[in-house]
């Protein structure tokens, strides 16, 4: 973009041409961009009515921005997990609240259809938030894989340690190899 230039023999006077440095002109711009971003970051937190969003914002807006904290959409365990962690945090949370509070999550931001996790290469995240796995659980896959090789069956990594094969054998329709 380059700035305007008014010819000499102009007949604004020279103290009221406007002239707009290229600086000032990128710098308006990044200030619509970011109003237009505060706007759309405030309507995306406005969370759907229902039961448990008084309860939702009561007990989480102190300490998460809503927004990000539902951008997750997890599936009934993942939020349990995730409400579970929260209250090992120090929420002082009723049981009356805790159940309207996770009846809404999973009603109003249920976990999207994501693929299967591939088992030999997932990160440790990606095991804790698409198989719900505690850290450590994660950890002793990946160190388990890493002394063992690849996994080959769902059997294979029904015996790393610290793993529940119940919960294992719940998500296998999660799981590919």
């Amino acid at each position: 973009m380059t700035r305007p230039r008014f010819p000499r023999n102009s007949k604004i006077p020279i103290g009221r041409r406007i002239r707009i440095s290229h600086k000032m002109a990128v710098m308006a711009q990044h200030v619509g961009l970011l109003a237009w971003a505060c706007l759309f970051a405030a309507a995306a937190q406005e969370l759907p009515d229902g039961a448990g969003r008084a309860e939702l914002e009561k007990w989480c807006r102190n300490c998460h921005d809503l927004g990000k904290s539902v951008s997750v959409r997890q599936d009934r365990d993942g939020w349990t997990l995730t409400m579970t962690k929260m209250a090992g945090y120090g929420m002082k949370i009723t049981d009356q609240d805790y159940s309207l509070v996770l009846d809404y999550l999973v009603k109003n931001y249920p976990a999207e259809d994501l693929p299967p996790v591939n088992v030999n290469k997932a990160t440790a995240i990606e095991l804790e938030s698409r198989l719900g796995l505690k850290r450590s659980q994660a950890a002793s896959v990946l160190a388990y894989r890493a002394k063992n090789g690849d996994f080959k069956s769902l059997d294979d990594l029904k015996k790393v340690p610290q793993i529940d094969p119940e919960k294992i054998e719940a998500k296998k329709e999660r799981i590919t190899f």
